[in-house]
């Protein structure tokens, strides 16, 4: 079975240490880098051997775990981070997946769980990412009072792909749309541009928030998928 490389980006070297311990015991799992804060790891990009996967702690000095996705995000890089963190913060959590984290993880969890976040992440993309959007209901008041949102049929179907658990990438969306990779992004440009989102993930949290596509649509609201 391939090894999975993971970086581990946190302050405190103890801490390092017992995440590389745990993490390499788990079998197929070795920790290829680690950096003191996130300025060392921006300043190492781009890595020839990167990870698959990066452990970002959220509380660090200079700059903190959001701050590195800030930064990733103004780069262009792709880069998977799993958010450690003590503080299930709404607006932690919010900003974090504005700016690209694939998912967040307590300080405080167990083996399994650090192990079952690390395979969802690198197998599927996104991690706890249902359980955490629970926790921002209604959490931003711009959206809580506004209109629905309307959008036309094409741009409905695209972003219900979006939301989909089974990780659809754009070519896959453009075959099921039976339209050219081309017309996909044009509907993410104009979502993107309309309402202000800077992601794939803001596309999720788009969605959400507004009740528009499964799994987040209100039960009375179910019924088939407009395509």
């Amino acid at each position: 079975m391939e090894t999975i490389k993971i970086g581990i980006i946190d302050d405190h070297q103890i801490v390092r240490h017992a995440l590389r311990e745990l993490i390499e015991k788990m079998g197929r799992f070795k920790v290829s880098h680690e950096f003191e804060h996130g300025d060392a790891f921006l300043e190492a990009l781009p890595l020839s051997d990167a990870p698959e996967l990066y452990l970002l702690d959220y509380s660090m000095p200079h700059k903190n775990g959001i701050d590195v996705l800030r930064a990733l995000e103004e780069r262009e890089d792709d880069s998977k981070m799993l958010l450690l963190t003590q503080h299930f913060d709404e607006d932690i959590i919010n900003d974090a997946y504005h700016f690209g984290a694939r998912g967040f993880l307590h300080k405080n969890c167990t083996a399994q769980e650090l192990r079952n976040a690390i395979d969802t992440v690198v197998n599927v993309g996104y991690y706890n990412i249902t359980d955490i959007l629970r926790r921002v209901r209604n959490f931003d008041p711009k959206q809580k009072n506004s209109k629905k949102p309307v959008l036309s049929d094409r741009e409905m179907h695209f972003l219900t792909l979006v939301c989909d658990e089974r990780e659809f990438t754009y070519e896959q969306m453009a075959d099921l749309m039976h339209v050219s990779v081309k017309s996909v992004e044009s509907y993410r440009t104009a979502l993107f541009e309309r309402y202000q989102i800077k992601s794939k993930v803001g596309l999720v949290l788009f969605s959400f928030r507004n009740k528009l596509t499964p799994p987040f649509l209100e039960e009375s609201e179910k019924g088939g998928v407009r395509s």
